[in-house]
């Protein structure tokens, strides 16, 4: 699970560029045909944001127990969430709340998995 947190953070880090750009642009399209319903970007941005925060603790807590592994698991999620919630003409925004919701995913399978402490005598 080391390498998958350490992948997994490098990978969210680089796509939060993509994703920024992404949601630049989707705003700006939107304020050009005057689209003030659409909230896409803006989840796009806060998408963003949190897969970065949480790519960061992913790798900064890649050989810590289970608190980091906690911590990346609720960030990605609110990732995911904020991605599925804002769903409107970025149309990329499922594929990058995907991406969140997978890694919120191996990041609740390593919670399960890793070892209890050993019990005090």
């Amino acid at each position: 699970m080391k390498t998958w947190k350490l992948v997994s953070g490098i990978l969210s880090i680089v796509f939060f560029l993509v994703v920024s750009l992404q949601s630049c642009a989707a705003g700006a399209v939107n304020a050009i045909e005057e689209n003030e319903e659409d909230t896409s970007a803006g989840g796009g941005m806060i998408l963003g944001i949190l897969m970065l925060a949480a790519g960061i603790v992913s790798i900064a807590t890649r050989k810590s127990g289970k608190g980091g592994n906690i911590a990346t698991c609720i960030i990605f999620a609110l990732a995911a969430l904020a991605g599925y919630a804002n769903l409107g003409t970025y149309g990329d925004l499922v594929v990058w709340a995907t991406w969140c919701a997978i890694c919120a995913l191996f990041a609740l399978i390593a919670v399960i998995k890793s070892p209890k402490p050993a019990a005090e005598t």
